[in-house]
């Protein structure tokens, strides 16, 4: 008996069995669970048992202990099978199929989004509203939007989506942080800037977005060269322009960043090199005509690297630079809407004319008096900056009514309530009532100067 269930002879066993207990196959029918007809045809030797299943039932019903069985018993210390003498029939378990159900649930988990191409699209407008509206209504304003825009595309981002339009949100989240990251630095928010840009970098870094990733290292460059951190300005600057020298995006790290950060601590071969490497790139890319955003993402245009020229020359104190450089640019900076980059062209203009072997003193402070009249445009660190660095520069000649004259405009501007902040932050000269006392004592005050050149010059 114990041969036969070892080769999984059921019929022989059944037959030896049932003579050994003196059964009938009725009785092993009703012991078995097998219908009389099957053992019949078992014993006979014209059909074999071989689904696993019936098997371990039978065994089970049978009694048979575990140590001779050909099947695992059900309760038996170990549930595997016995190894078998001779040849044995091969058992395939049938698979457990998924309910069509089962797998269109699968399938919709997969490829559901809570972003639509149609969100994507609302959502990249967003941005490029941002920029356009930027200049004209400053961080104060356009911060709150941007900040509500970045936390919308991070709840899509908690989210699912398919990979398209996950890397679409990557690089929308990675721009509305980057775009923060620069009203930060023209807030004087210097800690908060890097915090978004490091934001942004790593997101940006995740769906290996190149390009991007250099516009934020030039962004880190602008927020060091603001904080008065140069040589640190050159390493944001440098570490972008390893990432492709020759990318259009390298004519933003080399003007902007580079040259004015190597301007600032007296290189001046080097800044000139950064200039020289900027104005070549413009004309082996195609590049804006016009004056292009301070804050767009797309390449500098030319007119906008030739302005960095111009500040890059006064830090030089090269006042013919700056005044060639601010010439190519005039008529493009008074057809642009950017109030901001008129005030800057005419501080640095301003700052030139006092570093000329003969300072045209009166008419520098004029032009300085038309950017504070004008308000330079919403509240920025570089215009509020570079109007108390032309003050400064006029330490020298602080007894003339013209610098009294912009010294007292100066002070009342910087008074006003969000320029108040930048004033504080930005790290420049600001008029004393000492420097206004020794003004007043000396002259009284004049009437309003032409915007043309002196014809005197000091």
């Amino acid at each position: 008996m114990t041969a036969a269930l070892a080769d999984w002879d059921f019929g022989t066993a059944f037959r030896l069995i049932r003579r050994a207990a003196s059964l009938r196959q009725e009785d092993m029918s009703v012991i078995t669970g097998l219908s009389q007809s099957f053992l019949s045809t078992l014993e006979s030797g014209t059909r074999r048992l071989v689904n696993i299943d019936k098997i371990i039932i039978v065994l089970e019903r049978l009694g048979v202990p575990a140590h001779v069985a050909p099947a695992p018993v059900p309760g038996s210390a170990t549930h595997n099978p016995l190894q078998a003498r001779g040849p044995q029939p091969t058992l395939i378990p049938a698979p457990v199929w998924e309910s069509p159900l089962d797998i269109a649930k699968r399938l919709n988990a997969t490829t559901a989004s809570n972003t639509d191409p149609a969100t994507v699209a609302i959502l990249e407008q967003g941005v490029a509203d941002l920029v356009d509206r930027y200049e004209a209504e400053g961080p104060h304003r356009i911060a709150p939007e941007a900040i509500d825009l970045r936390k919308f595309i991070q709840d899509r981002l908690d989210g699912r989506q398919p990979p398209r339009q996950r890397e679409a949100l990557f690089r929308l989240a990675a721009q509305a942080s980057g775009l923060l990251g620069y009203m930060a630095v023209n807030a004087g928010r210097e800690t908060v800037a890097e915090a978004y840009c490091k934001e942004a970098e790593e997101l940006a870094r995740e769906i290996a977005d190149l390009e991007l990733i250099m516009w934020i290292q030039g962004t880190r460059s602008l927020n060091a060269y603001y904080a008065g951190h140069y040589d640190q300005a050159v390493q944001w600057a440098e570490t972008g322009l390893a990432i492709d020298a020759a990318h259009p995006q390298a004519i933003r790290l080399q003007s902007n960043g580079l040259a004015r950060a190597l301007g600032k601590v007296g290189d001046r071969s080097g800044a000139e090199r950064a200039i020289a490497a900027a104005e070549d790139l413009s004309s082996r890319h195609t590049v804006p005509v016009g004056l292009t955003s301070c804050i767009s993402f797309e390449p500098y245009g030319l007119a906008r690297t030739l302005a960095n020229a111009a500040t890059v020359h006064v830090s030089l104190a090269n006042a013919p630079r700056v005044l060639e450089y601010a010439d190519l640019i005039d008529e493009l900076v008074e057809q642009s809407d950017s109030a901001w980059s008129q005030a800057l062209v005419r501080l640095d203009v301003a700052t030139a004319l006092l570093a000329r072997p003969r300072p045209d003193v009166e008419h520098a402070m004029v032009l300085g008096r038309q950017v504070l009249e004008a308000g330079g445009g919403p509240p920025i660190r570089s215009v509020v900056q570079r109007a108390g660095e032309l003050f400064a520069g006029a330490a020298d000649w602080q007894d003339l009514p013209a610098v009294r004259e912009y010294g007292d405009a100066l002070r009342s501007w910087q008074t006003e309530p969000h320029t108040k902040d930048l004033a504080k932050s930005a790290k420049m000269a600001r008029p004393t009532e000492q420097t206004r006392g020794a003004a007043d004592a000396a002259h009284g005050r004049p009437a309003r100067l032409s915007s043309q050149p002196s014809a005197r010059h000091q």
